[in-house]
């Protein structure tokens, strides 16, 4: 039927296609699933364990047997070649043959391989049966004598508990294998055991946990002579390492694996441990390094299928950075290897993975205009291989793979505007992901179901599917943070489309009514997508506090307070905008997100110009007819006195205070505080009487950092601090360190935290940092550092001489981030670095407002800014507009 069908698709149809937005490619996850999938074994710790591979090479090894070609040692082989159904029938016959002979080890081991089998195919029944019969036979027997072969049932038996969303009971299953293998004096099965332990914390978010187990391991590896046990373990450590952003550690472990393999002579741990380096070196964006590594993989590795991912990665790498003419050459040299790989879930997704990057390829060379230079790979070639990969799929009785074919061929109907089929293709797929408990699949096949509902107006259906598609990502979520660990922002083409296309498909149901309900439900999704995005920046799920609404708190306790939801869509910007007492209402301006995304770039580069006045007047202008003209006169009417802005996408570079109405700044006219989301933590305002500071400052950069320039003027900063009246403790130069920081907030309970020294804010966590005098302090110690106290928490913190980093149109990912980690009520930063002079003038009228009278936090650094506002010196946006506040505004 798929093969018969292709015949329809054709370049001129593919080509005429232009929503390429909407049309999100999987390319980048199922490239992480063949690392996990042909690494060797405990590579890695992926939601599919390839540990378990080793427990079923090795199961055996406690039971001699009377002939090699047993049925074990057939299912074995069938198993590891990704023939899961045949493997599933193998062992069948290998449990009726061992039940009559009444050979109860070798039963239950047939079982329990039996079971993981299962577990493969998505036959949770049947898998949960055979292992629960493996376990109930081992228990009559001989403890002394079958010792491996329960705790590799047990192994299995956690295997089964996570896959079935029950981690803390894998758990608990795995301590208790743990034991076994000791008793058993089976150190390799210890460190299996120990890696799935790893797997169970990680699926529950606890990434920091699941990293400490891996090294723990690798302590106890590290005094144990060179082994292959060893040079996994290490490589397991990397990349755990990596997936958590901490690559300098990373790039160590790896590095060791590396040259343990090489020391053993074993070129498949070699070329694994190859690969590994490869993504590293990708995730730090080192493109050429990265090249290096996958061709050295492919040059060293024995396996076929690790070549062809190797070359894979290699390829979806080229075309990620436009090398289009050097991603041609793989094409025909990755499409010859495939052909000659056997039938198995890896090879299947190869195939899938060389289509997506295809496809990618022949998008990017239409949009570039390049018409007929793809003409190695037609789309009816990319039909016919994904229908060869569905019947390949279809043969091996795997439902998994047979659904992420589905979904692939569906997309590429969907390209060629064949709506019809490719929603057929998609139903079925969906179909079987829920069936095989794949929400990683489902969400992505339901995302792809509401395209083509709103391809044939079928908006009702559309906005269903796209429900459905973000229920599922939410049930996902710790999960989502790893679902590619090699790009950084990868999920900006899997995760942030979903969510954005629903809100623009919910917003424009609208139809020019006011819908309070619609309204509500989609800024709630827009604040699912930022939480998904502080997600995946710091690589594991941001914990939540008890929190107060916004709407009630504008209602009842600062009801002279607005709440501004700006959404940046296709062809317009929305707002959502909650006014005290007043329904949720929304208007709209029809602009294009590219003509958006453009001005903002012109703005922030010029508001830190002096010379710019005039350009950032009429841009800034734009921005504010955008965002607040509909409403101005209703705010003033209200006796609004802030404004709250949760802002979306490239705006939050943007600082509000610079808007300008024509006459006036908008800090002229307002206090101005940005929000994380809908609720706020502890929204109470500070007591000025009781303010008790910590303030530190680094006059002199570390030498290692010599972008950053001398800030003298810090010790005026801090010295104004003190005169203003809050009680300080000061650290300076080189008392600033962070051992001393550490010790001086757990030694006392500050409610006022101020760091006056140089930071970066960035869309990566690992290059979101503040100096010390000693060591850079990164944005994942925040939490360690700055949240330690657990009789109170930072009320305030300050980062007066940040910055954002330059070129990175995401880096206000790392101020929030930075705000969240602290653990602090609110927090004062920067957005570019100011002349230290104007800071410190800034930052002594912000405290003085704040200790003389009972006024917000957002109307104290209202007036210090417009203090430098009109003082002759500082008067441009550039020296006073940086500032911004994050968080509980009172």
């Amino acid at each position: 039927m798929l093969i018969n069908t292709v015949t329809r698709l054709s370049v001129s149809n593919f080509v005429k296609v232009k929503r390429q937005k909407a049309i999100r490619l999987f390319l980048y996850f199922i490239t992480a699933l063949l690392c996990i999938l042909s690494s060797p074994v405990l590579a890695s710790v992926p939601r599919i364990n390839t540990s378990y591979q080793l427990a079923i090479n090795n199961i055996n090894s406690s039971i001699p047997e009377s002939a090699p070609a047993s049925l074990l040692q057939q299912g074995k082989v069938l198993y590891q070649s990704g023939r899961f159904a045949q493997a599933v029938q193998v062992l069948k016959q290998a449990v009726e043959e061992y039940q009559q002979q009444g050979d109860i080890l070798r039963l239950a081991t047939s079982l329990s391989n039996l079971s993981l089998a299962y577990q493969q195919l998505g036959a949770w029944t049947e898998a949960k049966q055979a292992i629960e019969n493996s376990l109930k036979l081992l228990k009559g027997q001989d403890k002394s004598q079958n010792l491996p072969v329960l705790a590799q049932s047990l192994d299995i038996q956690g295997r089964l508990q996570l896959t079935m969303g029950q981690p803390e009971v894998a758990l608990a299953t795995w301590k208790q294998t743990e034991e076994i293998y000791k008793q058993a004096k089976n150190k390799s099965g210890v460190v299996r055991v120990q890696i799935n332990q790893a797997q169970a914390w990680r699926s529950q978010g606890f990434y920091n946990r699941a990293l400490e187990k891996l090294k723990l391991v690798n302590q106890t590896l590290q005094s144990q002579p060179d082994s292959l046990e060893k040079a996994i373990g290490c490589r397991a450590l990397g990349d755990m390492l990596l997936l958590v952003g901490k690559p300098e550690e990373s790039i160590k472990a790896l590095e060791e694996s590396l040259a343990i393999a090489q020391r053993l002579s074993s070129p498949v741990d070699i070329g694994a441990s190859l690969f590994s380096l490869g993504n590293h070196t990708r995730t730090l964006q080192q493109t050429d390094q990265a090249i290096k590594y996958y061709q050295q993989a492919v040059a060293v590795s024995p396996s076929r299928l690790t070549k062809v991912q190797a070359q894979l990665n290699h390829l979806s790498l080229l075309i990620q950075t436009q090398q289009l003419v050097d991603a041609q050459t793989l094409f025909p040299l990755i499409r010859s290897q495939l052909d000659q790989l056997p039938p198995s879930r890896s090879t299947i997704y190869a195939h899938i993975n060389f289509a997506e990057s295809v496809m990618k390829a022949i998008a990017a060379e239409s949009k570039m205009g390049n018409k007929g230079s793809h003409s190695v790979l037609t789309t009816k070639d990319l039909a016919l291989l994904l229908a060869r990969a569905n019947q390949q799929a279809q043969s091996l009785g795997d439902k998994q793979a047979e659904a992420y074919t589905l979904e692939s061929l569906g997309g590429l109907y969907e390209k060629t505007g064949q709506i019809t089929y490719a929603q057929n293709l998609t139903r079925q797929g969906l179909t079987l992901a829920q069936f095989s408990n794949a929400p990683e699949i489902a969400y992505r096949l339901e995302w792809q179901l509401g395209r083509l509902l709103r391809a044939q107006k079928d908006f009702t259906g559309a906005i269903a599917a796209y429900d459905v598609a973000v229920e599922t990502l939410q049930s996902l979520r710790s999960d989502l943070v790893a679902v590619n660990p090699e790009v950084q922002f990868n999920f900006r083409d899997t995760v942030e489309p979903v969510y954005r296309e629903s809100v623009e498909l919910l917003l424009q149901s609208l139809e020019g009514k006011q819908d309070e309900i619609i309204l509500e439900k989609a800024r709630e999704r827009i604040e699912a997508l930022q939480l998904a995005e502080l997600d995946n920046f710091f690589r594991e799920a941001c914990l939540q506090g008890q929190k107060v609404a916004l709407d009630q708190l504008v209602d009842k306790d600062n009801p002279t307070a607005a709440i501004l939801y700006p959404i940046i869509l296709p062809q317009e910007i929305q707002v959502i905008v909650k006014i005290p007492h007043k329904p949720l209402r929304n208007y709209i301006t029809k602009i294009s997100q590219a003509d958006v995304e453009k001005i903002l770039l012109q703005l922030r580069k010029n508001l830190v110009s002096p010379s710019a006045l005039n350009d950032i007047k009429i841009q800034s202008q734009k921005v504010y007819n955008w965002l607040l003209q509909p409403i101005d006169l209703e705010l003033q009417a209200r006796g609004v006195k802030t404004l709250v802005f949760v802002l979306d996408g490239p705006l939050r570079n943007l600082p509000m205070a610079s808007l300008y109405d024509g006459k006036k700044f908008l800090v002229e006219k307002y206090a101005i505080a940005l929000s994380m989301g809908l609720q706020l933590l502890n929204p109470k305002p500070l007591v000025p009487q009781l303010l008790n500071a910590l303030t530190a400052g680094l006059t002199q950069p570390p030498p290692e950092f010599p972008k950053f320039a001398p800030l003298p003027a810090i010790k005026s900063e801090l010295k104004l601090i003190a005169q203003s009246g809050v009680s300080t403790t000061s650290l300076v130069d080189e008392k600033f360190t962070r051992g001393a920081l550490e010790r001086q907030i757990n030694a006392t309970q500050f409610n006022v935290v101020h760091l006056a020294t140089h930071g970066e804010f960035s869309s990566r966590a690992e290059n979101t940092f503040i100096l010390t005098a000693d060591r850079p302090i990164k944005v994942k110690d925040f939490e360690l550092l700055l949240g330690s106290q657990n009789q109170t928490r930072i009320e305030l913190l300050v980062l007066s001489a940040c910055q954002t980093a330059a070129g990175d149109n995401r880096a206000a990912l790392g101020l929030a981030g930075a705000a969240i980690r602290a653990g602090a009520h609110s927090t004062v930063a920067s957005l570019w670095q100011i002349d230290d002079e104007s800071t410190a003038l800034f930052v002594g009228e912000f405290y003085r407002q704040l200790k003389g009278s009972n006024m917000t936090k957002a109307e104290a650094l209202r007036l210090a800014q417009i203090k430098l506002l009109k003082h002759p010196n500082y008067n441009k946006p550039g020296f006073w507009a940086a500032y911004v506040l994050i968080g509980n505004w009172l």
